[in-house]
This record gives structure tokens, C-alpha cells and sequence, in this order.
């Protein structure tokens, strides 16, 4: 959330697109993006369930000015990254969308995990439980390092300027 409005500060209504059947902790998370939200910015959850209801999110959103998409991961909407970033540039709506590989197909902005490191992470507890340690004893883990990548191209078709501060920030700025 606070990615998107530091991007796109106009933005007015931000909905955050998920299917709930997919993803039962999403309500978390939306109430982390609310607590997020400034500048008397309204939150609206868009459910989706289909292909066609993208379509009817991103309108939503799109037919009024200063609206933006905030995507939560989960199975559902990673399968249908390309058509919410389509439906994303379809209605000029600025989108984070933590896909693997968004900003690079055409969404705004991707904020997600290093993939490549985290195929590495299971690596070294094989090793481990190999040499004799107990899968029991190992800590669960997490992502430890994360991508922000920027597509210039989509933030200048949007009418965009993306702030100095933002770009430094970036692990990938594509143009």
C-alpha cells in the first residue's frame, strides 16, 4: 500500500484484488493495507472469482479517476497475472502486483521475494538433514530478501513521475 501511494500520491480509491477462496488469509492482510492507507484514501476488497470479474474490478476502478490496484498473491490472481496487468493498462489503473515477474510484463510495480534465492533456501536443509539433523529441529523459513522492481514504461503511459526516492530504492527499474 504505501509503495502504491508513494507512486501514484493522487490516488483516491485503491481496491486490493483477491479471490477469498484462495487465499483465507487475505483479511490480514487487507486490514494491514487499510491501516496503510492515508490521505482519506478509500479501500475497497474486489473479489474475484473469474476472468470476468477482473474485467469488472478493473472498471470499477478504472471509470472513476484516481483509482489504483493493489493485488494481493495467492493462487487465483498469480494464475491470472497477465490478464490483471491487461486489464490494468485497459483501464490506466497503477498497479502493484507481487506476481513473479509483473513489472517486467507490464504491471507498474512487483514487490515479491527473490525467487532464485528462495529455490536456494531448501538446499541447505537437505544438506543438514543429510549430515543427520532432525527435520524437526529446523526453523521454518521465510523470505529474507525481496525485489522491487519499477516499469518506467507503464508509469509514463499512466502520466507518472516516479519519485527519485522510489527509483533508488529499486532492485529493477525497466524502461
Amino acid at each position: 500500500m504505501q509503495l502504491l501511494q508513494e507512486i501514484a500520491p493522487n490516488l483516491r480509491r485503491i481496491g486490493i484484488m483477491y479471490n477469498p477462496d484462495t487465499a483465507p488469509y487475505a483479511p490480514s492482510l487487507v486490514a494491514s493495507a487499510k491501516a496503510a492507507a492515508v490521505r482519506d484514501v478509500a479501500v475497497l476488497e474486489c473479489f474475484t472469482h473469474n476472468d470476468s470479474e477482473i474485467e469488472a474490478a478493473a472498471s470499477l476502478l478504472g471509470n472513476e479517476p484516481l483509482g489504483g490496484l493493489l493485488v494481493i498473491p495467492e493462487p487465483f490472481t498469480n494464475a491470472r497475472r497477465d490478464l490483471i496487468i491487461a486489464q490494468s493498462a485497459r483501464f490506466k489503473l497503477p498497479s502493484l502486483n507481487p506476481a513473479f515477474g509483473a513489472a517486467s510484463r507490464g504491471a507498474l510495480i512487483s514487490y515479491t521475494f527473490a525467487f532464485e534465492r528462495m529455490m536456494q533456501q531448501p538446499v541447505t536443509y537437505i544438506d543438514r538433514i543429510l549430515r543427520g539433523e532432525s527435520p524437526n529441529g529446523l526453523p521454518v523459513q521465510t523470505p529474507d530478501k525481496f525485489v522491487l522492481a519499477i516499469n518506467l514504461a507503464v508509469a509514463k503511459a499512466l502520466g507518472i513521475t516516479v519519485p527519485p526516492t522510489l527509483l533508488a530504492l529499486a532492485d529493477q527499474v525497466i524502461e
